[in-house]
């Protein structure tokens, strides 16, 4: 007799096969006193190869355009007062991240634009709906803290608007 918790290793591959077909990154089943957890890391996302709408062309942006946008990843440190600012944009859902209204098409926003309050500034991709991220207040661009085609997650930093 085996101590510990017994498991069917099929049931194991059936999990991490579906973390696979509906790219997501965790799942964890609890039974009384059992849990089975099944976690993957994804590899960074290619840019604009992500789901767009049947129809529309997939075509590349300028190579420069993300790194003329995106500012460099911030520290560990940074990112926690960066939670806090007052300008901060947040993913408000877990999805990809898209700049710009289509491929190919120039991004919402860039460093330095000035928006107005209730401007979109980009689109989150989440269950095959486009949702457009609008600014929360008048002000600069100061910060674009991702790139297109980012898997990013609820509450994460997308944008500092000052």
């Amino acid at each position: 007799m085996s101590n510990g918790i017994q498991f069917d290793p099929e049931a194991i591959r059936a999990l991490a096969q579906i973390l696979k077909d509906t790219d997501l990154t965790e799942i964890e089943l609890v039974e009384k006193d059992s849990r089975i957890r099944v976690a993957r890391t994804l590899p960074p996302a290619p840019a604009m190869q992500m789901a767009w709408p049947a129809g529309l062309p997939q075509a590349a942006p300028a190579p420069a355009a993300p790194a003329a946008m995106a500012s460099p990843a911030p520290a560990a440190e940074e990112s926690i007062d960066l939670a806090k600012h007052p300008g901060l944009v947040a993913s408000p859902m877990v999805g990809v991240a898209y700049l710009a209204p289509e491929p190919g098409q120039p991004p919402f926003v860039a460093l330095g634009s000035r928006v107005t309050q209730g401007q979109t500034l980009l689109l989150v991709e989440a269950m095959k709906t486009f949702n457009q991220i609008k600014a929360p207040r008048a002000g600069t661009v100061t910060r674009i803290l991702i790139e297109t085609g980012t898997p990013v997650e609820y509450g994460e930093p997308l944008m500092i608007v000052e």
